[in-house]
This record gives C-alpha cells, sequence and structure tokens, in this order.
C-alpha cells in the first residue's frame, strides 16, 4: 500500500488490522503494557479530557501514560518520559489547556506543549490528536516515512508538511464516503508498516506494487 494509493478499501483494511497489530507487537516484541496502553491512548484519554469542561486539559499522570504509549509502540527511550513524570501538574493543566485552546492553529498549539521538558512536536502531536483526531494525527515513525519518505526531522516545520498531507488523504477517503480522519490516516500506514516488518506474507496486496517507502527506519 503506498500512500498515493486511492482505493478505500485497501486503506480500510489497514486501519482494520489496528488492533491486531497492537496485540502482535505486545506478544513478539515483549511488550506486555501494550494493550492496555492503547486502550488508554485510544479510548480513556480522549473521554477524559472531553470530560474537563469548561476548558479541557490533561495531567501530568495522563502524559506520562501517553509517553509510555508513544515509546512501548515506537522506540523506548526512558529519559523522556522521566522529564515529562517529573513535571507539576499545574504547568501541564494549563500548558494543555491553552493548546487545547489555540486549535484549530496546529502551529501555535504545539508550540504551547513544545515548552514542557521532554515535549518534541512528536508528543505534542499525541497529545492534541488524542483532543481532536479529526483535525491532528500523531507524528509516528512509520507514517512519516509513509508521507514524507523519512522519519529524521521532528521539527515543527516538518510536523506541518505531515499534517497537511495527511490532513489531505483523510479529505480523500472521505470523499468516497467512508469516515477517515487524519488520525486513522497515520493508524492505517503505521499498521501496514509493522505488519509489513513482522509478518511480510501476510501484507501482500495484488493492487498494490511493493513500496520500499514503508521500510521502517530506525533513528539514531
Amino acid at each position: 500500500m503506498d500512500f498515493g494509493c486511492s482505493d478505500v478499501s485497501v486503506w480500510k483494511e489497514a486501519l482494520s488490522t489496528y488492533s491486531s497489530r497492537i496485540n502482535s507487537l505486545s506478544l513478539t516484541k515483549n511488550k506486555p503494557n501494550l494493550v492496555s496502553l492503547d486502550e488508554f491512548y485510544c479510548t480513556h484519554l480522549p473521554s477524559l479530557i472531553h470530560r474537563r469542561n469548561p476548558n479541557p486539559f490533561i495531567t501530568t499522570d495522563d502524559l506520562s501514560q501517553l509517553m509510555q504509549w508513544k515509546l512501548t509502540r515506537g522506540k523506548w527511550r526512558p529519559r523522556l518520559l522521566d522529564f515529562v513524570s517529573s513535571i507539576d501538574d499545574n504547568v501541564v493543566k494549563s500548558t494543555s489547556e491553552k493548546a487545547f485552546q489555540s486549535l484549530p492553529d496546529i502551529s501555535k498549539a504545539i508550540s504551547e506543549l513544545t515548552v514542557l521538558k521532554g515535549v518534541g512536536p512528536a508528543t505534542a502531536s499525541a497529545v492534541l490528536a488524542a483532543f481532536a483526531p479529526e483535525l491532528v494525527p500523531f507524528m509516528s515513525d512509520e507514517a512519516m516515512v509513509a508521507a514524507l519518505g523519512n522519519s529524521k526531522d521532528y521539527t515543527l516545520k516538518q510536523y506541518l508538511r505531515f499534517a497537511d498531507k495527511l490532513q489531505m488523504k483523510a479529505k480523500e477517503l472521505r470523499s468516497e464516503g467512508v469516515s477517515f480522519t487524519p488520525s486513522d490516516v497515520e493508524r492505517a500506514l503505521w499498521s501496514y508498516a509493522v505488519g509489513k516488518s513482522t509478518a511480510p506474507e501476510l501484507n501482500h496486496d495484488p493492487k498494490t506494487k511493493p513500496s520500499t517507502s514503508y521500510k521502517r527506519k530506525r533513528r539514531n
């Protein structure tokens, strides 16, 4: 499945395998907490945020669990978890509140969050995606490689390019009558890439040519 693929059925199929990829990674990569962390991030955290009225926010505990999810689903970097877990709760609350209020200005919202120690554009995007998946996609390595050809540049400028491409893809897929958000596009790309790297034979798609853009690249 190439990023340029316009076959809605291919994207739906990739997205439908997301949960099974999470389960598979938890078993094959010795990540026993991944399933519960993913459930927290995808289901519980969005609900928690939106129940906090009148101004939604996240807490230090929320941010810590989100970081655990991000690092467990991707590459483990324990120092980042230490950084975010030590931030004062009131600071996280006020900062995230300002970030959510800044939307739909994604650039401003990301910038609000990256003042927090240990929070770069990728982590900030995960926070915003939990609040507004219809607008903001998470900046995963796998989706970056698929959409932009690499996952080496974690700047705000690169993220905005990435978000724009995933928003456009979601809009394209919705034009075919399917409910797709930028976050759905990210999960479909992640799921396809992970599946291809762990079980290539399960991801043969006769409708598309093999693409080297989905090969996972490790951070240095």
